[in-house]
């Protein structure tokens, strides 16, 4: 190498060494590599020298800007590296980096229960499904035994779209859609929203939340049923409630029961809130009807099994003691007793 290049040469490598911050080292760049660089200038003496020497000296300049430019980028990432631990040992904080967010509100009262029984039945072997909520004739009536002049799907109690689509009246739809595709045995539960021509009052709204539930297997009695929901509502709850099944008609099951629960507003004792009965009916419930089993293809002299249907809102209403469910859709839950 040309004598003067290989002076340049440590001269800039004892300049990089010496830069004890970026500032110095952009500085020393700029005295080397920049416009008006040492570097540079040695390139504009090119054109004084004889034809045969201008090669192999432009390569020996580029060779030594190649060498000083790596010292130059290794030197950077070393104090880049020492400035970052003095930062972090000081405790120094980037006041430019986004802030973290505050959390605005609480979880919803129906969102949190859902994640509950999510969270229960999935203990159990259960696995959550789920279907559409604008659905047909046959998978929300015809399939679960509800013949065509069921006075259940008059105007006065379904909604129907200008189509001549469902807003599916209960999640019992999805029971049949996973059934026709099932291999059995099955336990699945199918929370959803659901819509209903309902008058609005205190306990019952046109647009709810419900969870169905189906057990599907070989040799299920009323008792699987009965030590499902007991546990469940204990879960829920939090203290083992007093509670009562009676008969009741459901068309898709056989026999068909209601789930009651001690009202908590009166202890059983009677009130407006319970009709004056002194239990609140939660839960709806029953043995699979055969004629579902065999409208989804199964054969019912083979399989048999339950199926439930709680509302999350009347469940949320028994939790925390409210009195209205129309309260789950104020603006303002922290008027709501109890959340």
């Amino acid at each position: 190498m040309n004598p003067s290049l290989s002076e340049l040469q440590e001269q800039a490598t004892q300049a990089i060494a010496g830069a004890d911050d970026l500032n110095a080292l952009d500085q020393v760049r700029v005295s080397y590599l920049g416009k008006k660089g040492a570097i540079k200038a040695l390139l504009k003496q090119t054109g004084a020298l004889a034809p045969e020497e201008r090669r192999p000296f432009g390569q020996a300049v580029n060779a030594l800007r190649d060498a000083v430019t790596t010292e130059l980028e290794a030197r950077k990432a070393t104090l880049q590296a020492q400035a970052e631990a003095a930062r972090l040992e000081a405790g120094w904080l980037d006041v430019t980096l986004p802030a973290d967010t505050p959390r605005v509100g609480k979880e919803h009262p129906i969102t949190g229960l859902l994640r509950e029984v999510t969270d229960h039945f999935h203990g159990l072997g259960f696995t959550v499904a789920s279907g559409p909520e604008i659905e047909d004739a046959f998978h929300n009536f015809d399939a679960l035994n509800i013949p065509a002049n069921h006075p259940a799907r008059d105007v006065w109690d379904t909604f129907y779209t200008e189509e001549g689509g469902i807003p599916r009246t209960h999640t019992s739809s999805v029971q049949i859609r996973t059934l026709e595709k099932a291999t059995l045995p099955l336990r699945i539960i199918a929370p959803g929203k659901c819509f209903r021509n309902e008058t609005i009052d205190a306990t019952h709204l046109a647009a709810f939340n419900q969870c169905e539930g189906l057990f599907i297997d070989k040799n299920v009695t009323v008792g699987h049923l009965k030590a499902t929901l007991e546990g469940l509502v204990e879960r829920l709850m939090g203290y083992k409630v007093p509670t009562r099944f009676r008969p009741a008609f459901y068309p898709f099951v056989e026999p068909g029961l209601d789930l009651d629960i001690e009202c908590i507003f009166c202890k059983g004792s009677g009130c407006s809130i319970c009709k004056h009965s002194g239990w609140i009916e939660v839960i709806p419930c029953g043995m699979v009807h055969p004629n579902v089993l065999r409208a989804c293809g199964h054969d019912p002299e083979e399989w048999n099994g339950f199926a439930f249907g709680m509302g999350f809102d009347r469940m949320v209403m028994l939790r925390y003691g409210i009195d209205d469910l129309r309260r789950l859709y104020d603006g303002n839950l922290e008027l709501v007793r109890g959340l």
